[in-house]
């Protein structure tokens, strides 16, 4: 009675340190990384604009979104309301062909590279709006990790005329 007792025990004692070693193994392996999530962010980010979603789109822009020509937040974000209505459809082709994260001290950023065509509808026209079927739209991004997760906050390669 006592040798299956202990059989018993060793094989749950066994069990359970099976389990606590190969748990962080596992967790460390299904974890997403950083580049994953911006990737994801960019993947997303599309989805959004195809769908004509303001609210989805602006929530993968930082507040202090700034670029090269002064476009902000709020210039992308009213220009998107009234273009949305104008277009009937919208076609994004993203292809991320870089990403790279960078620890600054306490903050984390990050850079991509990322080549766009964006075809629209507009009435019974329709066109390229970013890149051409010759050639896509080189864009560079800028990205910094919120308290939410990560958010663009400037985009070189694209003049946003607004």
């Amino acid at each position: 009675m006592q040798l299956y007792t202990l059989t018993v025990m060793s094989k749950k004692s066994i069990a359970f340190l099976m389990l606590l070693i190969i748990s962080p193994i596992v967790i460390y392996l299904l974890w997403p990384t950083e580049e994953s999530r911006i990737i994801k962010l960019i993947k997303n980010g599309a989805k959004a604009v195809e769908a004509k979603n303001v609210d989805d789109v602006m929530s993968k822009i930082s507040y202090t979104y700034t670029d090269q020509y002064a476009i902000n937040y709020l210039v992308i974000k009213e220009a998107l309301q009234r273009e949305f209505q104008r277009i009937n459809t919208i076609s994004v082709e993203c292809d991320i062909t870089r990403v790279e994260v960078m620890q600054k001290e306490k903050e984390k950023t990050a850079s991509a590279r990322v080549d766009v065509r964006v075809i629209i509808t507009a009435g019974k026209e329709a066109g390229y709006i970013v890149g051409d079927a010759a050639k896509p739209a080189h864009l560079s991004l800028s990205l910094e990790k919120g308290p939410t997760g990560w958010l663009i906050n400037s985009v070189e390669g694209i003049k946003l005329e607004f």
